[in-house]
C-alpha cells in the first residue's frame, strides 16, 4: 500500500513541472499496457492548474491511451508466452483463471470488453492484451478504444471546462469521499471482471 501511494504521489508530482503533459503523455501510454495508476490522476491535476488547456490536455491523454492500447494488443499479439508470468505475477486483478474466463467469450463480445474497459474503472490493460492474445479485429479493437477513452478523458475536461474552478472546491472540500468513491469502482471494475466475464 505504501509503494502504491509513493506512486501516486510520484504521479502528481509531474502536475508542478513544465514536463506535466509529456508525463501525461507517458503515464497514459503504460497505463493502457502495464502501469497500476490511471493517467486520470495527472490529467485532472493539470486540468486544476490550467483549466483552459482542458482539452489539449484530454486530447493528449487520449491519444496516448490509445497508442499505448495497440501497444497492450501487440504484447497479447506476439508476446505474450513470454511475458504471461510477469503480468500474472504483478498486475493487480491479472490471473490465469480471469484470463480464461475472458477467453471463453471474446471473439463474441470482444468490441464490448474493450469499450466498457475503456470508459469505466475495469482494468483496460487486460482487456488490450487479452485482444491481441485472442486475435480480435484489430480494427474493431481501435475502433472501441478510440471511442471509449476519448469519452472517458474528455468527459472529465468538460467538467472542468464547464465548472472551471468551482471542480477544485469540490474536489477540495469532498476529497475523502470521492477517494472511497473512485476505490469502490475499482473494486467493483474488479468483482465485474471476476464475476460476469
Amino acid at each position: 500500500m505504501k509503494f502504491l501511494r509513493k506512486l501516486y504521489d510520484w504521479v502528481l508530482h509531474w502536475a508542478e513541472t513544465p514536463y506535466g503533459p509529456l508525463a501525461l503523455f507517458c503515464l497514459a501510454f503504460a497505463e493502457s499496457s502495464f502501469f497500476p495508476v490511471p493517467p486520470d490522476v495527472l490529467l485532472i491535476a493539470l486540468c486544476l492548474g490550467a483549466i483552459k488547456k482542458s482539452w489539449r490536455f484530454a486530447l493528449i491523454t487520449s491519444i496516448a491511451s490509445i497508442l499505448g492500447g495497440m501497444m497492450g494488443y501487440l504484447i497479447g499479439f506476439g508476446l505474450w508466452e513470454t511475458v504471461d508470468s510477469f503480468f500474472f505475477k504483478y498486475i493487480p486483478g491479472f490471473t490465469p483463471e480471469l484470463f480464461e474466463k475472458v477467453m471463453l467469450n471474446f471473439n463474441k463480445y470482444g468490441f464490448w470488453y474493450v469499450f466498457s474497459a475503456g470508459f469505466t474503472p475495469i482494468p483496460y490493460k487486460i482487456f488490450t492484451i487479452a485482444s491481441g492474445v485472442f486475435r480480435m479485429n484489430f480494427f474493431l479493437f481501435v475502433v472501441a478504444s478510440s471511442i471509449s477513452r476519448s469519452m472517458r478523458f474528455f468527459a472529465v475536461a468538460a467538467l472542468f471546462r464547464k465548472f472551471g474552478p468551482g471542480v477544485k472546491i469540490f474536489i477540495d472540500k469532498y476529497f475523502n469521499l470521492l477517494a472511497f468513491a473512485f476505490l469502490f469502482l475499482l473494486i467493483g471494475g474488479f468483482l465485474v471482471i471476476k464475476y460476469i466475464f
